[in-house]
C-alpha cells in the first residue's frame, strides 16, 4: 500500500514523503479486521504521529458468499436432478475442482454440506469451514393434464 505522509526531518522542518508498506492478508481474514501501523500518520514537531489504521473489507464473488467461516454457494437445477440427483462441479477459490454427488431429494430449504472445504480459520489456518450448497430449483411453468396425471401416477 503506498501513502504519503509529512514527517519531520533532522533539521525540523516538516516535508512530505512516499512510503510503501505490506499488508500481508492472510486466507480466513474477516471483514473488519483490523491492521495497525503504530505511528505512521502525520509527523509534527512536539507530537507524536498517530496509528495508521487500516480495515479489512470483503469484495462480492460471481460464485460464492461468506457467512462466518462458511462459503455457501447456491445452484440452479431442474426439478427432474432435484428429485433425481445431481452432480455439483465447482471451482474452489484456490483453484481446486470439486465433484461433488448430490443424492437425496432436493427440496427448497436443502442444504447440501461439504466439511473443511470453507475459509480457514483466523486462529488456525489448517482448519475450514464448511462449504454449503444451496439449490434454487427451476419448476416447470405449466403441465399439460397428461403430465400431471402421469404425476399423480407415479407420486400419489
Amino acid at each position: 500500500m503506498k501513502i504519503s505522509r509529512e514527517i519531520v526531518d533532522v533539521s525540523g522542518k516538516v516535508i512530505q514523503t512516499k512510503e510503501i508498506l505490506t499488508i500481508g492478508v492472510k486466507p480466513g481474514w474477516k471483514k473488519g479486521r483490523k491492521i495497525t501501523f503504530p505511528e505512521k500518520g502525520n509527523e509534527h514537531p512536539g507530537v507524536i504521529p498517530a496509528d495508521l489504521v487500516f480495515i479489512i473489507d470483503e469484495k462480492p464473488h460471481h460464485v460464492f458468499t461468506r457467512e462466518g467461516n462458511n462459503l455457501i454457494v447456491t445452484q440452479k437445477i431442474s426439478l427432474a436432478d432435484a428429485l433425481t440427483g445431481y452432480t455439483v462441479n465447482l471451482t474452489t477459490l484456490d483453484g481446486r475442482t470439486l465433484t461433488i454427488p448430490v443424492t437425496n431429494v432436493v427440496h427448497p430449504e436443502y442444504g447440501e454440506v461439504v466439511p473443511k472445504e470453507g475459509m480457514p480459520l483466523q486462529k488456525d489456518q489448517t482448519k475450514k469451514g464448511n462449504l454449503i450448497l444451496k439449490f434454487n430449483i427451476k419448476f416447470p411453468a405449466r403441465l399439460s393434464a397428461e403430465q400431471k396425471a402421469g404425476l399423480w401416477k407415479l407420486l400419489g
